[in-house]
């Protein structure tokens, strides 16, 4: 699974991990995805996201029809 998220886009960032003595080394910070199901009546039938914390969150607030019609205004699939 891709750590990135279908509704905010957020990705995975990239920094460096750092020592006790200072060394760096490469290191990735992973956005917190979650596989969520969602009902989607006006297509009677559930749909599986994978979204990000802030993505469910937006998906609570705005609603599940709008969420999908932003995910595939972007071209994605569902």
């Amino acid at each position: 699974m891709s750590a990135h998220c279908q509704l905010t886009g957020r990705k995975p960032g990239f920094g460096n991990a750092i020592s006790h003595s200072h060394r760096r080394t490469r290191r990735r910070f992973d956005p917190n995805i979650q596989r969520k199901r969602y009902w989607l009546p006006s297509e009677g039938r559930h749909v599986r996201l994978t979204l990000s914390a802030k993505g469910v969150k937006t998906v609570d607030s705005i609603g599940i029809e709008q969420a999908v019609a932003r995910i595939r205004a972007r071209g994605e699939k569902i």
